[in-house]
């Protein structure tokens, strides 16, 4: 069940605006790093245009069919938005871009290297013409360098930031299960917008924004980078464990879960010893009593606490652990997730219009108590603002059904 967010009572007075209000976006933009970015904005308050192709829009729209007929990617990114479809090959779809970047003050895009330049639509353009503009350019591996022209999806930046290299097991590095390279550039894009808006708010111009999917996920990979680079070694493949802490693993319980826990320090590992494991002797066995000690014997401290867990089921073991202060987590999946207790506690589901319904949609991470609640959209249709769009610019309908029989708009 789905709650509306109850008032904060510990905040009086008016409710505050949200702090993007007033603010507009247009956004050509595809798949992830982009539309993730311009979503931020939208729950921030700002209204986002999002510009698509007439043959079949935003290519993420036909990832999958698993949100209730549409694509997931699509439906997490790009709610709250309006969609109008223009081919940007006609000069007369062209030209309904411009106008819409005149009066925005935010121009995001994520289109093929040197795409937005031969359009006339890169930030340096832009910004020239419209000095007020912030205008963001999204790429995989930036504007210049031998990497510029090659083709940039995430798990290809996942590879080559060196993600992969850390991720997995000893004999199987992975790429991360969710788009983490597409990720780290929208937050950096979005964070980026950001700043540029406060500072045309002191200087009253705007200016390019670039961002590359490569160089924020290489700030990401901040602590394995230094460790190696300063002289030490890239840390192990170590699944879910830790390379240097003992005890620190997802061991399988009765019921068949499975419980992380961690062992930050000695102190912590007697308390493990005594009311978890039972095993009070083990607290100063000099083979365990340090994490030196522990690391040295990983297998057979493992083992001991694998056989401990095995005994409990999933919940007794939480609540052993939890009893002894030891930090611990359950290993869920993404349908528990989805049902998780503290997102339920917390209200942080709503349901957000779409074209096939409502659909469930977790509130963005970013509470502002007092203010407007988030405004949580619904997921357009392709094209569905495209008449309204048009006539507000000053279009007759009479233009715009030729525009529509010439296939520049949907």
């Amino acid at each position: 069940m789905i709650h509306r967010m109850q008032p904060d009572p510990r905040m009086s007075g008016p409710s505050q605006p949200l702090p993007l209000e007033g603010i507009t976006v247009v956004a050509v933009e595809q798949a992830v790093a982009a539309p993730f970015a311009t979503r931020q904005l939208a729950d921030l308050g700002a209204r986002v245009v999002k510009v698509e192709r007439v043959d079949g829009g935003d290519f993420a729209r036909g990832y999958d069919t698993a949100a209730g007929g549409l694509a997931s990617h699509f439906v997490w990114c790009n709610r709250g938005k309006e969609s109008v479809a223009l081919d940007l090959k006609d000069p007369r779809g062209l030209d309904v871009v411009r106008r819409l970047v005149a009066g925005a003050d935010v121009f995001v895009q994520n289109l093929a290297h040197g795409a937005a330049a031969r359009l006339g639509l890169d930030a340096g353009t832009l910004c020239a013409a419209h000095p007020r503009l912030i205008a963001v350019d999204i790429s995989g591996y930036g504007s210049s360098g031998p990497y510029a022209d090659k083709r940039a999806y995430d798990m290809l930046v996942q590879c080559e930031a060196g993600l992969v290299s850390v991720t997995g097991t000893a004999g199987q590095p992975v790429k991360a299960g969710i788009p983490a390279a597409d990720i780290a550039a929208a937050m950096y894009a979005f964070s980026g917008v950001l700043a540029a808006l406060v500072r045309r708010g002191t200087t009253g111009r705007g200016g390019p924004v670039e961002v590359s999917m490569l160089e924020a996920l290489a700030e990401w990979m901040g602590h394995p980078l230094h460790h190696a680079m300063h002289g030490g070694t890239p840390p192990a493949r170590t699944g879910v464990a830790h390379a240097v802490i003992v005890p620190y693993d997802a061991y399988p319980t009765a019921d068949g879960g499975r419980v992380l826990l961690s062992v930050q320090n000695d102190r912590e590992w007697r308390r493990l010893a005594e009311q978890v494991l039972e095993r009070a002797e083990l607290a100063h066995d000099p083979a365990y009593a340090t994490n030196a000690a522990r690391v040295g014997n990983r297998d057979r401290t493992d083992a001991l606490v694998g056989a401990a867990l095995k005994a409990l089921g999933t919940d007794a073991a939480v609540a052993r652990l939890e009893a002894a202060g030891i930090a611990c987590a359950r290993l869920r999946d993404v349908r528990e997730v989805a049902e998780h207790p503290q997102l339920a506690a917390r209200d942080r589901w709503r349901e957000v219009g779409s074209p096939v319904g409502p659909l469930r949609s977790l509130l963005p991470p970013i509470t502002l108590p007092g203010g407007d609640a988030a405004p949580m959209g619904p997921v357009p249709a392709l094209g569905e603002h495209t008449g309204a769009l048009l006539r507000a610019m000053g279009m007759t309908d009479d233009e715009i059904a030729a525009l529509r029989r010439d296939g520049v708009v949907a």
